[in-house]
């Protein structure tokens, strides 16, 4: 007699084809189930278009439009990108697709997921969680900006294109002529910036303002979950590809845009002995694609549990360093337009002097080599001033636009292309966020709307630190410390949890009956060996330059009309320590946190009979409800063998499934 069809057979394989297909389940037995089957427990995407619009979105932030380029102008141009390329395949894609499949298998958030790979590091996701809260408190203050002068951009000319000349004496105002119209308008006008750290000063209301009106637009579109950030995902993800483009195809224009992409690509080879920069590029990796912070397990878990990740790793890592490169091609044009131009007037200054000294022989000795030669010979030299972050963004890029044709035009799309970029990337950070509060949490999960709004509303209570006269300094300070050394921390444990507590070989037995197909096997040596190696030894390094190269931050000088370093004040210190170690310190207190409930469930277990063990030896669990999933009997009197049950202690383990083919194949005889 046939027997009848084992669960789980039409839709996804059985026990035979993979042990541990169990055991990646996550927690609530047949609810589970369902949700990892497309329930309508769980949230979808409506089309693979609008998960990876929201992947690249999150990957795809200003990082790649200021902080890459610096990195290519500083550390060898052309030599930095392959030692990038290099990293990105070492060790960025083999850890961002172990996130994206984790996510994708358990279906949760992170603080679910690690809970549910290994107890003792649940932890890891609560690390996760603080991190992305640190970061969306300073990263917002950033839109809050671009939305300052995305609405100073709609004059002629650009406020920012002369300095101001005062009222009382019709003189410029000192510390404009001093500096430049776009340093003056960006530290007075827009920051209002007090000369130190220790000089709070009141808020500013209009930046308070802008912060209120980012905030809000995060609060709106994350409203609804991904049904509604999904949807805005469309333009903010695609629009600043379209205004890079534009810029690119303007930019190639300009005088001085063929010496900036030369001085782009120009390899310096011999800046890979230095270990600066492989610490450098390893950060850049890291942070380009988001590892650690949670959204990409966040984004992956609303996935169909048979997606292709592997393709999906690949796919948005690519994406990801081609934008890179066409940042960083638009950064160099329109910076060797600028460097051009300022060598331009150093010539008429030049040129100026001797004529007006009326010496034909200094005039036939010195003109004609400056209009040639030093011409070029200085546009490499204002070329090698390199700026980064803020400096990139609101004063070279808006001062090389100042000289654009139709300059408010220009200024208005880039600062609309710097919001885009910013809000794709906030929605993942608060993705990482609500998903495993609201995944672990039944009572936050049954009110979404309401958690969205506190977590937007004590957002920007908090964000008001960062709109006092002083609050660019703290800026500084959270993006430093709040977030590079934990989120280390982070995928260290990430990596050791899945490629030594779960095995890396268990692992791919999950990939590959989840994709149908088995990845290759050079990603278990990857996650066991290399990349938690190069993990650790970016750590060392960070450390290293923490403890020997004390801590500073760059402050504005009013007087001078410059840009000084000074070095943190005691209570600066105290302050970034406590972000590093609140952010880190989930991981440790979980582990100790799993110890201490394990030791009082010892006595409880010592006190179970051989008859008890032996019942609850066909599963792993450690939740209390453990009799209410248990598989159920089937017509036939036996166990189906593909019901799936939760992860839990590790003295249970599931039985060899030859037993239950015995018994199955006694009940037939009997039949």
């Amino acid at each position: 007699m046939e027997k009848p069809p084992l669960p789980g057979d039409e839709d996804g394989p059985g026990l035979e084809e993979s042990h541990s297909t169990v055991a990646l389940m996550s927690e609530g037995g047949a609810e589970s189930v369902e949700a990892r089957e497309g329930g309508e427990d769980r949230p979808a995407w409506d089309s693979k278009l609008q998960y990876v619009l929201a992947q690249v979105g999150f990957s795809v932030g200003l990082g790649n439009v200021w902080r890459f380029p610096y990195l290519c102008h500083q550390n060898g141009g052309g030599a930095f990108m392959v030692l990038y390329v290099m990293l990105l395949l070492v060790v960025g894609v083999p850890l961002f697709f172990m996130e994206l499949a984790a996510g994708q298998s358990i279906r949760q958030g992170s603080i679910g997921v690690w809970k549910h790979i290994s107890p003792r590091l649940a932890g890891i996701g609560y690390s996760s969680c603080m991190v992305c809260f640190f970061v969306a408190l300073y990263y917002n203050v950033i839109i809050a900006w671009s939305l300052f002068y995305l609405g100073n951009s709609f004059q002629y000319p650009l406020p920012w294109q002369h300095c101001p000349v005062e009222l009382s004496s019709n003189q410029t105002v000192k510390e404009c002529a001093a500096s430049s119209p776009t340093s003056y308008f960006w530290f007075r006008k827009a920051l209002d910036i007090s000369d130190s750290l220790d000089q709070s000063g009141e808020f500013n209301p209009i930046i308070t303002g802008c912060l209120l009106a980012a905030w809000a637009i995060v609060c709106l579109a994350m409203s609804k979950g991904i049904k509604s950030s999904a949807k805005v995902m469309y333009f903010s993800s695609v629009f600043p590809y379209a205004v890079l483009f534009c810029f690119l195809i303007r930019g190639l224009m300009l005088d001085g845009a063929i010496e900036g992409i030369t001085y782009m690509f120009y390899p310096k080879l011999e800046i890979w002995g230095e270990v600066q920069v492989w610490r450098q590029a390893a950060t850049q990796v890291f942070f380009a694609l988001g590892l650690g912070y949670g959204s990409v397990i966040a984004y992956s878990s609303y996935n169909p549990v048979h997606n292709n990740c592997h393709r999906d790793a690949i796919m948005v890592s690519t994406i990801n360093f081609m934008t890179s490169v066409l940042a960083s091609l638009v950064v160099f044009v329109v910076l060797g337009f600028r460097a051009k131009n300022i060598a331009l007037e150093c010539v008429a200054v030049v040129i100026g002097f001797v004529l007006n000294n009326n010496n034909s022989t200094a005039h036939g000795l010195w003109v004609q080599p400056i209009t040639e030669d030093y011409l070029l010979r200085s546009s490499s030299v204002f070329l090698t001033q390199g700026v980064e972050g803020t400096g990139l963004a609101f004063i070279a890029f808006t001062e090389a636009m100042a000289l654009f044709p139709a300059s408010p035009f220009w200024s208005a799309l880039f600062f609309l292309m710097l919001l885009n970029l910013g809000l794709s990337t906030m929605f993942g950070t608060m993705q990482g966020i609500l998903t495993p509060l609201m995944d672990n949490f039944r009572l936050l999960g049954r009110h979404k709307t309401i958690l969205t709004v506190f977590s937007c509303v004590l957002g920007f209570l908090i964000g008001l630190l960062f709109t006092q006269r002083s609050g660019n300094y703290f800026v500084t300070i959270f993006d430093d410390y709040s977030a590079t050394l934990p989120l280390i921390i982070v995928v260290i444990f990430e990596t050791v949890s899945v490629a030594w507590i779960y095995g890396a070989d268990r692992f791919l037995d999950d990939v590959a009956v989840m994709l149908h197909w088995r990845p290759p096997v050079v990603y278990k040596f990857m996650w066991k060996y290399v990349c938690l190696l190069a993990m650790v030894g970016l750590l060392t390094a960070s450390v290293l330059q923490i403890v020997f190269k004390w801590p500073t931050y760059t402050a504005w000088n009013h007087t001078t009309g410059s840009e000084t370093s000074l070095e943190y004040p005691g209570w600066a210190l105290v302050m970034l320590s406590v972000l590093i170690v609140t952010a880190s310190l989930p991981v440790p207190v979980g582990y100790l946190y799993y110890l201490i409930t394990q030791r009082q469930d010892q006595p409880e277990e010592a006190g179970m009979t051989e008859q008890q063990r032996e019942r609850y030896s066909k599963c792993y669990s450690t939740e209390p409800e453990l009799s209410n999933h248990l598989p159920m009997l089937n017509e036939a009197g036996s166990r189906p063998h593909s019901t799936f049950l939760p992860l839990g202690m590790d003295h249970y383990r599931p039985l060899p499934q030859q037993e239950d083919e015995d018994e199955d194949e006694e009940e037939d005889t009997e039949l």
